[in-house]
């Protein structure tokens, strides 16, 4: 009598990380997110903006739609008026944020790696904070003049001021259990550093430059206004005398669109770097 052989094709095993839940989990974790869909929000507003436009709900003198201020945009650009100004503002915002980071970085590792240092430091940087650092222009303007180099100080300050208090926080905010595993370790001071304080100061770093890049488009907005024959402040101060509404606008949306890529590229840099560190913010 012969033996029945009867085969079974395997089921597929699914386990649970294989599970739809765990990949829908997965794909809307915080740190999987699509830049894209940080566009949403700034869709929104420009698509009730536009419909409040085409139901003449709102003035064209005072508000234009956004087709008008695309035209207007459009045409600033083909007559070369508007990449003139962008420039001019890309230079300046990029030479005090560079300014502004180096002297950030700098003084926050001084004072949070040596008791003298923040003797020294923190108490000048807090002084500096308290002032509005746009009442500290017309000083600024006597003693540096009324050129290029007082706006690259006040953007350089803006910048740095973020970045110091952010960063020094995390050198103070690291565990003193981590600082007692080096000392039985016996690193040095400069394995100390690299292994521990740069590691432990990064979230704190970055959280300080995102406050940093918008700093620095913040306040060339008032810069510009003051003694420039070029830049986007400049080109929204000359529409306001000629109550060129339009105009100004498409100054506010470049403004708002260099703030929003350079805020992006830094969240994709701290990303990249902390892609051990995964919260709910990055």
């Amino acid at each position: 009598m012969s033996a029945a052989v009867t085969t079974t094709a395997a089921a597929p095993v699914t386990t649970a990380e294989d599970s739809p839940e765990v990949r829908r989990r997965r794909r809307l974790s915080p740190g999987r997110r699509l830049p894209a869909t940080r566009l949403l929000g700034p869709a929104l507003v420009l698509a009730l903006w536009a419909a409040a436009s085409a139901a003449g709900q709102l003035d064209p003198g005072a508000i234009p739609a956004p087709w008008t201020v695309l035209e207007t945009g459009v045409h600033l650009w083909t007559d070369g008026t508007l990449p003139t100004d962008v420039l001019t503002s890309l230079q300046r915002a990029g030479s005090g944020f560079a300014i502004g980071l180096a002297a950030g970085i700098a003084l926050a590792l001084a004072s949070g790696l040596s008791r003298t240092g923040e003797a020294l430091i923190d108490g000048s940087v807090q002084l500096n904070r308290a002032i509005p650092t746009l009442g500290l222009i017309p000083l600024f303007i006597l003693w540096l003049g009324i050129g290029e180099t007082f706006k690259v100080a006040i953007i350089a300050i803006v910048v740095y001021i973020p970045i110091y208090l952010n960063t020094h926080s995390a050198l103070s905010g690291i565990d003193h259990r981590y600082v007692e595993l080096a000392e039985v370790q016996g690193l040095s001071r400069y394995a100390f550093i690299r292994r521990i304080v740069i590691p432990g100061a990064l979230p704190g770093f970055f959280v300080g430059l995102r406050l940093g890049v918008t700093g620095s488009w913040l306040g060339l907005v008032v810069l510009e206004q003051i003694n420039a024959t070029s830049g986007l402040g400049y080109m929204m101060f000359q529409a306001q005398n000629y109550g060129q509404t339009d105009v100004i606008l498409v100054g506010l949306v470049v403004y708002g669109v260099f703030g929003l890529i350079s805020d992006s590229a830094v969240r994709l840099i701290e990303r990249r770097v902390l892609s051990w560190r995964r919260t709910l913010s990055s």
